[in-house]
């Protein structure tokens, strides 16, 4: 079902969802598109007065977001693109990603193989419906922290950065982020926004992704199925790969 997200009486985006979580939606997409930086900026989420269940209103306690929107920049997306809705090519370069601050976080492969399988074992509303994408937060002994599905990934992990805002607990910088599906750029972005070190993906990157995350410091990490996996950038956080720079 589409989701109406509006920043006061503006509309700001649209985008086709599985109902469910959607505060942690909303306000795991300002968060992403650099529009807030900490929970305390909003000071309110509410339906709207008539009891639409497909429109969430966000009130900022400044009134103006972190970033200002450009008058011609419509988030209209749909459930695969989350890229759909920006104006133009610039609107993507203009969305400069932050560089992760240097860590000494390590992470072994033997932890890493079994994320997948935890990853389907937890995904409760896919196994009614076989149809929907699942991000979720591990840490780095391989335990699961939480989980979202959704129709679209980018949902999905708007939602996981979401309700870690909600419970004030970003940065997530000692965590991993796996997705099931391919990792794009879109992806890196909102796991770099929310400092994640370390992005897993099921299916594979796409280049402007796997260029995000080596400009930015972030461990990309694909094709992860079947005991093996692709390291794309950052290989010095994962054990036995330190010197493979």
């Amino acid at each position: 079902e589409p989701l109406e997200i509006r920043l006061g009486h503006r509309s700001l985006s649209v985008t086709m969802r599985t109902p469910g979580n959607d505060f942690e939606l909303a306000a795991g997409f300002l968060f992403s598109e650099g529009m807030i930086r900490d929970i305390a900026q909003i000071r309110s989420m509410h339906r709207l007065s008539d009891g639409s269940p497909n429109v969430v209103v966000v009130e900022l306690v400044d009134g103006e977001p972190q970033t200002p929107v450009p008058a011609r920049r419509n988030f209209l997306m749909t459930s695969a693109c989350g890229l759909c809705g920006k104006a133009s090519l610039r609107d993507l370069e203009a969305n400069t990603c932050p560089i992760l601050p240097h860590d000494r976080l390590k992470l072994d492969p033997a932890v890493i193989h079994p994320l997948p399988d935890r990853l389907r074992r937890a995904q409760s509303v896919f196994d009614g419906t076989g149809g929907l994408h699942a991000a979720a937060i591990f840490n780095f002994q391989g335990e699961l922290e939480s989980l979202r599905e959704d129709v679209g990934r980018h949902n999905a992990v708007d939602k996981l950065i979401g309700a870690a805002l909600l419970n004030h607990r970003t940065p997530l910088n000692r965590l991993i982020l796996l997705v099931s599906g391919r990792a794009s750029f879109e992806l890196v972005q909102k796991g770099l926004m929310a400092g994640i070190p370390v992005l897993a993906a099921v299916g594979a990157p796409s280049s402007l992704a796997v260029a995000t995350a080596e400009r930015s410091g972030m461990t990309l990490l694909g094709f992860l199925r079947n005991g093996r996996f692709n390291v794309y950038s950052g290989s010095g956080r994962i054990l036995g790969l330190e010197h493979h720079l």
